[in-house]
């Protein structure tokens, strides 16, 4: 956990703005909050059979893959993992 972002503060002009990137995307993508968070609790339930996770810090969201590599909406996970179930 980082300690500086517990503190820090996004301004209102940050949070509205990516606020509106996101209605945007979801938009283009037409998927709506409810599909994202049922894919969301699909993910976490299949990584959870073979690792231990950290659901508090868990960022699920869509993003604009033209910040990754083309131009399409693209499902972005950060899934902190605190360790891997071997089988025995």
């Amino acid at each position: 956990m980082d300690l500086f972002k517990m503190f820090s503060r996004q301004s209102s002009k940050d949070v509205a703005k990516e606020r509106l990137r996101l209605i945007l995307i979801h938009d283009r993508c037409d998927m709506s909050k409810e599909v994202l968070d049922n894919i969301k609790d699909d993910i976490l339930k299949v990584l959870s059979k073979y690792m231990e996770i950290d659901r508090s810090e868990i960022d699920v969201k869509m993003t604009n893959s033209e910040e990754l590599t083309g131009n399409s909406a693209a499902l972005v996970a950060s899934i902190p993992i605190k360790k891997v179930k071997y089988n025995k």
